[in-house]
């Protein structure tokens, strides 16, 4: 049984992993090439981003599936092989 939760975990971390691929690759860029990413990065900062409708959502589930990559990462990195699950 503890070790289907260190198995658990881990297929859930790759679950995630796949997903934030698959939002990185179906998220819009805002300016292309490098002088978008020099000087098209301040109106985002002081105005938020401006998308509306899928590209929200997407952006949003970005952050969520960003946070739970870290969260998964932290217990299957640290806690499983710790405590062996």
């Amino acid at each position: 049984m503890i070790v289907l939760i260190g198995t658990f975990f881990t297929v859930i971390h790759f679950i995630i992993t796949a997903f934030l691929i698959a939002g990185i690759l179906i998220h819009t860029t805002k300016s292309e090439g490098l002088g978008g990413t020099i000087g098209g990065g301040s109106d985002t900062v002081y105005r938020g981003s401006g998308a509306k409708g899928f590209e929200a959502f997407v952006e949003k589930m970005m952050v969520y599936m960003a946070w739970a990559f870290l969260g998964t990462s932290l217990f299957v990195g640290l806690i499983v092989p710790k405590f062996g699950l």
